[in-house]
């Protein structure tokens, strides 16, 4: 790990507990973002991530300090289906049902950077379009090597795939591109675009997000062994600034020291 640094395993009873920890996490990163630079960057991924995030979000404020305020959020797609947007695959679609439909007029209203579906057929082409989206929002007419986001919130997949980087593929060696087209996923459906690793691992935060007993064989070879899992890669390159967010169920059996959440 970078220095030393270990991420940060977080353990909760279920769901229910797990979420308002998550909540006070984003809302930091949130204020943090805003002091740096008057926006928050985030970039979100699908699966059961989008649900857990609207249990987090959309709950009651318990003091003037517990506030998300989604008028200075901009969120991107950490990865994407080359599908249209009201298409079941789409993790823009979920997201959109999940929680930014759900968001009352009274927190405002977030900038999304959804894909450009005219690019569909042409998963280069749709993944070119999608970083000049990022180069529009990060760069502004300066040369930067790579993005920044305030916060990556991620999923971690059963077989330790996270966006749509997933363990062998040559994907995980590309040091250019800010986001890259994939045609061959493992997991269904085959077309999609990605951010790249070093995007992910440049990021200011990263949090995964990850629940149930099915998860506990993934996240014990994560966590102990690594073997080059894209998970495991990102809890390398981080160290510090990585946090995962559990039940206890997902991480039971793994030897990896948990933190208490403050």
């Amino acid at each position: 790990m970078p220095g030393g640094k270990q991420p940060n395993l977080f353990a909760f009873s279920d769901v229910n507990a797990l979420a308002p920890a998550l909540r006070a996490y984003i809302i930091a990163c949130q204020n943090a973002g805003i002091t740096r630079h008057s926006v928050f960057k985030v970039g979100i991924s699908g699966g059961s991530l989008p649900q857990t995030l609207a249990q987090a979000l959309l709950a009651e404020p318990r003091n003037s300090d517990d506030v998300v305020n989604f008028e200075k959020w901009e969120i991107f797609f950490a990865d994407e289906r080359a599908v249209p947007l009201d298409h079941e695959d789409s993790n823009y679609g979920l997201l959109k049902k999940e929680l930014l439909d759900k968001i009352p007029p009274t927190l405002g209203r977030p900038v999304v950077h959804p894909i450009d579906t005219q690019y569909l057929d042409d998963t280069q082409e749709l993944a070119d379009q999608y970083e000049k989206t990022l180069v529009n929002s990060f760069a502004k007419g300066d040369s930067v090597k790579l993005p920044i986001f305030d916060l990556l919130l991620l999923g971690a997949g059963p077989d330790g795939h996270t966006c749509s980087l997933f363990p062998g593929h040559p994907l995980l060696r590309e040091t250019d591109a800010w986001v890259a087209p994939i045609e061959d996923s493992p997991k269904p459906p085959p077309k999609r675009v990605t951010l790249t690793l070093p995007v992910v691992t440049h990021a200011v935060k990263v949090a995964f997000v990850t629940t149930g007993a099915a998860k506990k064989d993934i996240l014990k070879e994560i966590f102990e062994r690594g073997n080059g899992l894209p998970c495991a890669l990102v809890n390398e390159a981080t160290g510090e600034r990585c946090s995962w967010f559990t039940d206890n169920a997902a991480v039971e059996g793994v030897g990896f020291p948990r933190r208490g959440f403050l």
